[in-house]
């Protein structure tokens, strides 16, 4: 068993090593695949009490691939390399968030 190094912990698979971009795009299709709404958020820090992100244009409400949104991350990331960057899913139904998960940390942490 791997102990991992000690590191502040954030959301949702931040016990794992980061997420290849492979990775991300099958969380992202997961996402797709529930029906759920997919966008792409940042902020300088992910305080546990940092409820209010900063949305990276509007939800992708017609996103029907897996590239779509990597692209928006990858934009994000490009923009905002110092930044934390999380993909969140959002249910129209139960009109909420029901996911979502770290896809970038800053080179500082």
């Amino acid at each position: 068993m791997q102990t991992l190094p000690k590191e502040r912990r954030y959301e949702t698979l931040s016990y794992l090593p980061p997420l290849s971009d492979a990775q991300i795009a099958k969380q992202i299709q997961y996402i797709l695949n529930q029906g759920y709404i997919p966008a792409v958020e940042f902020n300088e820090n992910s305080e546990p009490t940092e409820f209010f992100w900063t949305m990276w244009k509007l939800p992708l409400f017609g996103a029907k691939s897996t590239q779509e949104v990597l692209n928006e991350v990858q934009s994000c990331r490009s923009q905002y390399s110092n930044c934390y960057i999380r993909v969140v899913g959002f249910d129209n139904i139960k009109q909420c968030q029901v996911l979502s998960f770290i896809v970038h940390k800053p080179s500082r942490y």
